[in-house]
C-alpha cells in the first residue's frame, strides 16, 4: 500500500513539474517575446498600409461639406517620361488672358517665363509692350508710365484685396500662381470645378449671388460659370469647347505652379542614366579586383 501511494505521489509530482515548466517556459516565452514571423508579418503589413495610403488619394467625407471628389484624368505631364503639352499651354494662356485675368491674378509669372515655353522672344516682347506699367520715381521724383518689358510680371486685375472684394460681392478671387499645388486633387479638381456647373438638385437651395457646383466645398461658389463653347477663338484652329478650354487652362496653370517641371525630369533622366552606368562599372570593377583573391588556393606544405 505504501509503495502504491509512493508511485501515485511520484506521478502527481512529475505532472506538476511538467505543468509548471510549460507555463513558465514555452507559454510565457511566446507571450512576452514575439517571434520572428510575427515581426515580419507586422512589418510587411505596415509597409503595405503605407504604400496604399501613399498612392490612394481618395478621401471619404461628406460631399456636401468637403465637395465631391474629382475623378482622375490622364494628364500627359503626369507621366515620368513626358513633358507638358506646350501647345496646350499656349492655348491656356490665351484662355487665362481673355477669361480668367479679369478677376484672378498670376503674381509669380513674368512675361519672360513664357519664352521657350509657349511663345517666342519676339512674341513675348510684343505682348509685354501692349500694357502700361507704372514705374519710377524718375530724376525729379515723379512716377511715370512706360510700355511693359519681358521682365515685368503679369498685371493684377485689382490694386488690392479690398477692391477685389468690392467688385465681387465680398468674395476674393484667389491668385492662380500656385492654385494647382494648393488644392487637393490638383489639376483634376480645377478641371472638374470649371466644368461642374449644374442646376441644383431638388431639396438644395442656393443663396442669391452663389452658383451650385458639387466639386466646391459646400456646393455653392461665388464664381459664375466662365467657360462656354466658342467664347475663345484659338489661333491654331482648335475647337474651343468648354472641356477643351478647361483642359488648356489647367495645363497652363499646372506649368505656372511648376515652371521647372520639364527641366527637372530631363535632369532626373540624366542622373539615372549616369548612376546606372556607374553602377555597372562598379560591379565589373569589383569582380575584376576580387576574382584573383576569391579564386586563389592556399596550400600548406608540411615541413619534411
Amino acid at each position: 500500500m505504501f509503495s502504491r501511494l509512493s508511485q501515485v505521489q511520484r506521478r502527481a509530482w512529475n505532472l506538476k513539474l511538467q505543468t509548471r515548466a510549460f507555463t513558465s517556459g514555452a507559454f510565457l516565452k511566446s507571450t512576452t517575446s514575439p517571434s520572428n514571423s510575427a515581426m515580419i508579418a507586422a512589418g510587411v503589413g505596415g509597409a503595405g498600409l503605407g504604400i496604399y495610403l501613399h498612392f490612394n488619394s481618395t478621401i471619404y467625407s461628406d460631399a456636401a461639406d468637403e465637395g465631391l471628389h474629382p475623378p482622375s484624368y490622364p494628364w500627359v505631364h503626369n507621366s515620368p517620361f513626358s513633358t507638358f503639352d506646350h501647345a496646350s499651354i499656349r492655348r491656356g494662356y490665351q484662355v487665362y488672358q481673355e477669361v480668367c485675368a479679369a478677376c484672378h491674378s498670376l503674381d509669380l509669372i513674368a512675361y519672360r517665363n513664357l519664352v521657350g515655353v509657349s511663345h517666342s522672344e519676339d512674341e513675348v516682347k510684343a505682348i509685354a509692350e501692349a500694357i502700361e506699367v507704372e514705374d519710377g520715381p524718375n530724376d525729379i521724383g515723379d512716377m511715370f508710365t512706360r510700355p511693359g518689358k519681358p521682365s515685368d510680371y503679369l498685371p493684377r486685375p485689382y490694386p488690392n484685396e479690398e477692391a477685389a472684394r468690392a467688385a465681387n460681392a465680398g468674395a476674393y478671387p484667389p491668385d492662380l500662381s500656385l492654385i494647382v499645388k494648393g488644392r487637393h486633387g490638383g489639376g483634376d479638381y480645377i478641371f472638374s470645378l470649371l466644368t461642374g456647373y449644374y442646376d441644383p438638385p431638388p431639396g438644395i437651395e442656393v443663396k442669391e449671388g452663389l452658383y451650385y457646383n458639387p466639386y466646391f466645398p459646400g456646393g455653392s461658389i461665388a464664381m459664375a460659370r466662365a467657360l462656354y463653347d466658342g467664347i475663345v477663338e484659338y489661333e491654331d484652329g482648335t475647337p474651343a469647347t468648354t472641356s477643351q478650354m478647361a483642359k488648356d487652362v489647367v495645363s497652363f496653370l499646372s506649368w505656372a505652379s511648376e515652371p521647372e517641371h520639364d527641366e527637372r525630369k530631363k535632369l532626373g533622366l540624366k542622373a539615372v542614366s549616369l548612376l546606372t552606368g556607374l553602377f555597372v562599372i562598379s560591379i565589373w570593377l569589383k569582380r575584376y579586383k576580387w576574382s584573383p583573391l576569391k579564386n586563389r588556393k592556399i596550400i600548406y606544405n608540411l615541413p619534411k
